[in-house]
């Protein structure tokens, strides 16, 4: 099989990567694209020091962060949608009049054996799909893409107090959604 076989096998792939990151299909289809001519264009680049979809998801998570700033431009993120993304009930549902958990995290097991796990790379990926806009874009850009609290701000034009408030939101969400879905003993398709 041809370099050129083995990197097009990977487009379906990114296409998710970077459908996740970037929450808009011609964005992430263009992101794909400059990826793959990427590849393509320097394919000696590879040379085996990686998995080649290891190698092109370094390379899309260029494309992906040229994209948001591209993009952050056009799209303002401010707080006036906050407020109504329900993250207040949620934040006092888990913690309750106190400061503390109101209900200890259940048991994930070897979190490790979990993140190999495709299964649950697929629920991971549903949950934070599930995310709202803002809040799962600055969780991508810190988490996934691991881009500077000063630089996302500075994109998403936000102060580090929002920067972090989102992120804590975010994690909130995402660990109640993987108890409800992964390891509340309930690997299932989460509905869209």
């Amino acid at each position: 099989m041809s370099i050129q076989d083995e990197i097009a096998e990977h487009r379906g792939y990114l296409l998710r990567f970077a459908r996740l990151q970037l929450r808009n299909d011609t964005w992430a289809e263009d992101a794909v694209s400059e990826t793959l001519l990427a590849a393509l264009a320097h394919p000696q680049s590879f040379g085996n020091r990686a998995q080649l979809k290891t190698w092109l998801v370094g390379i899309l998570k260029h494309k992906v962060i040229d994209a948001l700033r591209k993009q952050a431009r056009e799209v303002r993120v401010g707080c006036e949608g906050d407020a109504a993304d329900g993250s207040e009930e949620l934040d006092a549902l888990v913690f309750g009049s106190s400061d503390q958990f109101a209900n200890l995290p259940a048991d994930w097991g070897d979190p490790e054996q979990n993140l190999r796990s495709r299964q649950f790379a697929e629920v991971l990926e549903a949950c934070a799909d599930k995310l709202p806009a803002t809040m799962a874009r600055v969780f991508l850009m810190r988490e996934w893409l691991e881009l500077p609290a000063e630089q996302i701000c500075k994109e998403l034009s936000l102060t580090s107090t929002n920067l972090y408030v989102q992120l804590h939101r975010a994690r909130l969400r995402l660990r109640e959604c993987l108890e409800l879905n992964w390891f509340g003993g309930r690997p299932a398709a989460l509905s869209p």
